[in-house]
This record gives C-alpha cells, sequence and structure tokens, in this order.
C-alpha cells in the first residue's frame, strides 16, 4: 500500500515520472524557439504579452503560432503511435509488433493516396484515410482463420492485407499525374507534419486522445493479456472485449496519426521498446511511460526534421535513420543478456 500511494496514478517512481512529465513540455519550448527563423527568449515573451493585451502582431507570433500547431500534432501523433504500439506489443505478446502489424498503416496510407488522387482537401484526405484505416483491420479480422492459434494467425493475416494495399498504393502511384498528384502522394507518404492546421487537428485530434484515454485507463487490465484465456477468466475480465477495445483504440489512434501527417515509422516500436528497458513489461508502468516519452521523441525528430537542412526532411526518414541502429544496438544488447524479455 506504501508503494502505491507514492504512485497512484502513473505507476512509475515519482522521480522517473516527473522527467518523463517535463520532457515533452521542454522539448516543446525548445522546438518554439529552434528553426531556419530563430526566435529568441525575449521574441517569444513578446508574443505571449501582445497575444494576452492585444497588440499589433510581429513576424515572430506567426512563426510561433505555426509551430505551435506543429508541436501539438507532434505530440499527440508521438504519443499516440507509441502507446499504440506498447498495446499491440502486449496483445500479440511480440516486442516486435507495431501499430501495422494488422495493417491500419497501409490502409490508411491507400485511403489518404486515393483521395489526394481524386483532388480531395486535408478533410477528405483525413476522412478517406480513416474509413481505410479501419476498413483495413475489418479485412484482417476476416481473413484470419478462426481456428489454431489466434495472434498467429491474426499477424499473418495483416501482413497479407498490409502486401494488399502497398500494392494498391502502387497502382495509384502507377496512374498519378508524374507532374503534379504523384510528387504530393510520394512526399505525403514519407510523412510530415508540414500540413499541420486546426481543422485538421479538430478531426484527427479527438480519436487521439480518446483512444490514449481508454488505453491508459485499461493498462492495469492488458497485463492480462500474458494470461492463458483460462487463467484470464477467472479474474472475471471478459478477455474477448479486452481485446476488441485494444485493437479498436490502437487502430482509431493509428489511423488518425496516418490521415494527419502520413506513415511516420519506428516511433511504435521503438518508444515502447526503450521504455520496456527502463520500466519493465508491466503496462501498469509502460502505457503512461510510453505516452510521455513517445511525445518528447516526436518532437525533437519533427524540430530536426524542418531544422537541419534549407528544405524539410520528411520525419519517417528520420525516425528510420534514428530507430533503426539504436534498435539494432537494442537486440543485439538484450540477446547478451538472455534474449528479448
Amino acid at each position: 500500500m506504501k508503494n502505491n500511494a507514492k504512485t497512484p496514478r502513473l505507476g512509475l517512481p515519482p522521480l522517473a515520472a516527473v522527467i518523463l512529465i517535463i520532457l515533452p513540455l521542454v522539448f516543446a519550448f525548445a522546438a518554439l524557439l529552434i528553426g531556419r527563423f530563430a526566435v529568441s527568449p525575449a521574441d517569444f515573451s513578446g508574443a505571449v504579452m501582445r497575444f494576452f493585451t492585444g497588440g499589433a502582431a510581429e513576424r515572430a507570433d506567426a512563426v510561433i503560432g505555426m509551430r505551435l500547431r506543429r508541436i501539438i500534432l507532434a505530440a499527440l501523433c508521438g504519443a499516440g503511435l507509441a502507446v499504440s504500439g506498447s498495446a499491440y506489443q502486449g496483445l500479440f505478446q511480440n516486442p516486435l509488433a507495431t501499430p501495422d502489424t494488422l495493417g491500419v498503416a497501409s490502409g490508411a496510407s491507400f485511403g489518404a493516396a486515393l483521395a489526394i488522387l481524386l483532388g480531395g482537401g486535408i478533410l477528405p484526405i483525413q476522412l478517406s484515410a480513416l474509413l481505410f484505416g479501419g476498413a483495413a483491420v475489418v479485412l484482417t479480422k476476416l481473413t484470419s482463420p478462426s481456428r489454431g492459434n489466434g495472434t498467429s494467425a491474426a499477424v499473418l493475416a495483416g501482413i497479407m492485407i498490409q502486401s494488399l494495399f502497398n500494392a494498391l498504393i502502387s497502382l495509384i502511384k502507377f496512374a498519378a499525374d508524374t507532374d503534379d498528384k504523384l510528387p504530393s502522394i510520394t512526399y505525403w507518404l514519407m510523412g510530415s507534419l508540414q500540413s499541420a492546421s486546426w481543422a485538421g487537428m479538430a478531426l484527427g485530434a479527438p480519436l487521439i486522445i480518446i483512444g490514449i484515454t481508454v488505453l491508459f485507463l485499461l493498462r492495469w487490465r492488458l497485463n492480462l493479456l500474458s494470461l492463458s484465456d483460462d487463467e484470464a477468466r477467472s479474474s472475471g475480465v471478459d478477455m474477448k472485449k479486452l481485446r476488441i477495445s485494444a485493437v479498436v483504440c490502437a487502430t482509431a489512434i493509428t489511423a488518425s496519426c496516418v490521415s494527419m501527417c502520413g506513415q511516420v515509422g519506428w516511433v511504435g516500436l521503438l518508444v515502447p521498446h526503450m521504455m520496456r528497458l527502463i520500466f519493465g513489461s508491466n503496462q501498469r508502468r509502460l502505457i503512461p511511460a510510453s505516452i510521455f516519452a513517445g511525445a518528447a521523441f516526436m518532437i525533437a525528430v519533427d524540430t530536426a526534421a524542418r531544422s537541419l537542412t534549407a528544405a524539410e526532411i520528411p520525419v519517417s526518414i528520420l525516425t528510420a535513420i534514428i530507430g533503426a541502429p539504436f534498435f539494432i544496438y537494442l537486440m543485439r544488447r538484450e540477446n547478451g543478456n538472455g534474449g528479448v524479455k
């Protein structure tokens, strides 16, 4: 009881909880100041004062406003993808599971590419991505055999659905106009937060926030996914409803993230894996740790993407460059310590 009294909400050690909560805020403040157009702390303070007093806007105000949209979107998508990855890894009992395990990201990407091909704006692109992201999970469920190992069958079905939608994306690229639509589709699929807008977030953010909240509230029960059905049933928890809830929340989060910023890989794999090495596999700690670490990671990567070069680097390129070598290091380290936990 004493231990619970110290960490009643997040289940994390007090110092770790404070660091994880502060880290995204520190990165967000730094991201407001860093960029090709530098904003000094004095400019930032002046912009805040003008906002509350109604003073005349300056260039720094517009820059801060544009960066603020991107920071909020980065925090939402980073937290969402990380917590989705954590939920999928717990659901399939596989530390290599990702938010696209059931094909949702591929389906959402196809929906967005189709909307771009048809000349849709940001809202039609988001709606189409959400629709096809959900359709991919439904197809995965329908094609998954009802007998045998359910999780293995679902993963194999997800791989097939991913391949199907990736082929359809290639077909759209083939049919797209090379001077107009094809560059837009290709750049969007690489992942970018450049098109962040309040209107777009008004549609996609609620799904991410609701999904994160539900998974956070279910984090205690998600530990039961590691038990056999008979053992879990004896605890009085409806495992079927728990699995459906986890899949629906992770699907909604992933599809919404993809609909707003394209495909961003590695966040849902790398961040939960790092948090698992630090805090263990208990979802009571892993879910909240992934939320805050994912938000901080995505803010840092997006800041680098728009600041390192004159032309903005697609986010997925940086996440792969950072994630792949670091994940290889983690895997080698774990193998040296007795294998993946």
